[in-house]
């Protein structure tokens, strides 16, 4: 019995796995389509199904901090086909709103100070998960290969490492270290989605990333609307 158990088990991984597989070649196709006639993407708001929420759920560290409606990995997981039915029925119809999200803070490298975190409700948080996997897809291939902050496989230590390179081996005039002050507390939520619109045509889909800007913060218990800015610490509110 465990045997039948365990392969049972196997074909469903292999399943959801080739499930996601389909996923990712499906937007794809739609972001080369869209290369080549609007250049704009449609159709990704599908995507956010059952299928790949199921996905996204398995892979959530268990041991991260809950939000707001303090859920955890394990109590959404014991009616875990339910709850992602009426998920998924939510994003449908459009009655699905994201939770504010419990802002922590956490001592900054600079001693002294402290950097606010947003934690998202476990539900928002497989949401987040699937919007952040489709904008990836849409504009990593556009960033150019200098870049390295924020993006996947990359880290500080290789930006740091291309820069030794070019001042040791190719001609350079001078280097700049700058940084913009409080810029995710300062992001202009219309002029984002404005820059999301010119890549994507799926309203329904913009419309989702625009209810997360908006869902605002609950801090020591008292909710802080969110004019501006994204939480640091959200898997797309801070993308």
């Amino acid at each position: 019995m465990h045997f039948i158990a365990s392969r049972t088990k196997n074909y469903a991984d292999k399943r959801e796995l080739m499930n996601m597989v389909n996923e990712l070649l499906g937007i794809q196709y739609n972001i080369a389509k869209a290369n080549r006639t609007d250049r704009k993407v449609q159709n990704l708001a599908a995507y956010i199904n059952a299928d790949t929420l199921r996905a996204i759920h398995k892979t959530m560290d268990r041991k991260k901090a809950y939000g707001i409606d303090k859920v955890t990995k394990e109590d959404y997981e014991k009616n875990l086909e339910e709850n992602l039915a009426n998920l998924v029925k939510r994003m449908k119809n459009g009655s699905y709103r994201p939770n504010p999200t419990r802002r922590v803070y956490i001592p900054k490298e600079t001693k002294g100070k402290m950097r606010p975190l947003g934690i998202s409700s476990y539900e928002d948080k497989l949401v987040e998960n699937a919007i952040a996997q489709i904008l990836e897809q849409i504009y990593e291939p556009k960033f150019y290969n200098e870049s390295f902050g924020f993006r996947p496989n990359r880290n500080c230590h290789q930006a740091v490492r291309e820069i030794i390179e070019m001042v040791q081996y190719r001609k350079t005039n001078y280097v700049v270290e700058a940084d913009i002050k409080g810029f995710f507390d300062n992001v202009d939520h219309e002029w984002l989605m404005k820059m999301l619109a010119h890549d994507i045509a799926d309203r329904k889909f913009l419309e989702i990333i625009d209810k997360f800007l908006k869902a605002g913060v609950m801090e020591n218990g008292k909710y802080l609307d969110s004019e501006r800015g994204t939480p640091q610490g959200g898997l797309c509110r801070a993308r």
